[in-house]
């Protein structure tokens, strides 16, 4: 699902984000709702490398 709403960010430009979700079928609301959780996703994705540099280090490094 989530290729869809990446889809209507990259058209909303050209686009009604009104028309796109409703020649998608999507409800308007979690298209924002999506957008909006940009930015929460891209920051689990910096945990998740932290984490991993972390371990890594840990790893290499042991007590």
């Amino acid at each position: 699902m989530s290729e869809v709403y990446r889809f209507i960010a990259a058209e909303k430009a050209s686009y009604p984000v009104s028309l796109l979700c409703r020649i998608l079928g999507v409800p308007r609301s979690s298209s924002y709702a999506w957008a909006g959780g940009e930015q929460a996703r891209a920051r689990l994705r910096a945990d998740d490398a932290l984490a991993h540099e972390i371990t890594v280090v840990h790893l290499k490094f042991p007590q």
